[in-house]
């Protein structure tokens, strides 16, 4: 008798649909709704997936391995300062029961071990580990970084106008020290542009609500 297998479930909308669940719990957990108005887990693992995969395909990275971690890599981050660890475990059960290729599943785990920190003292060597460390910290750069921490501040209630909003900006000091970690060529050249349009935002910003533009 002819043994009747089940269809492998399709390895892209099972992780994508695994990072939506997970968004809404977080989201849950931070605003007391799996709605909120906005949702700053699932906006930054989004833009993540996409800024990756281009950067893959620019420096030759094996794309597979690249949008899987991308879209895994903050899967459990509300496990807090284990949460590399606890989502490449997870990244290793999502993919072993789709059809991605089980041969990348060790190589999509290790990137998502490598991507914490706002910086690194020590390059990585892997590429597609490279390519998430990267697109990681870039979606932390420039005015698509000011929209999302501004979404982030208002629906956690960490800042509650615009004056709050600058101030607080000017508390985050990390962004040369990232930018000096940047491996990828492209992501370094991006990086220091988004980070000139992340300042000249908000100095902007300030400037309008002091009037000083009137002067």
């Amino acid at each position: 008798m002819k043994e009747i297998r089940e269809p492998a479930v399709e390895w892209r909308p099972a992780i994508k649909q695994a990072m939506r669940v997970a968004a809404e719990e977080e989201a849950k957990s931070n605003n007391g709704s799996s709605f909120p108005s906005y949702n700053y887990r699932w906006e930054h693992v989004t833009v993540v997936v996409s800024l990756a995969q281009k950067l893959a395909r620019l420096v030759g990275a094996d794309e597979d391995i690249v949008e899987a971690a991308a879209w895994l890599h903050d899967v459990t981050k509300q496990d807090g300062e284990t949460h590399a660890l606890t989502g490449a475990q997870s990244a290793h059960r999502l993919l072993a029961q789709t059809n991605f290729p089980p041969e990348k599943i060790e190589a999509v785990a290790q990137a998502i071990l490598n991507h914490v920190g706002l910086w690194r003292d020590e390059p990585l060597t892997n590429l597609e580990s490279m390519v998430l460390w990267d697109a990681d910290k870039l979606s932390k750069l420039g005015l698509t970084a000011a929209i999302h921490w501004t979404g982030m501040a208002m629906t956690q209630g960490k800042a509650v106008n615009t004056a709050d909003l600058i101030t607080k900006r000017k508390l985050q000091q990390w962004q040369d020290k990232a930018i000096a970690s940047f491996h990828t060529e492209p992501a370094k050249r991006a990086a220091q542009a988004r980070s000139k349009a992340f300042d000249e935002f908000w100095d902007d910003l300030e400037n309008e609500l002091n009037g000083n533009d009137l002067e």
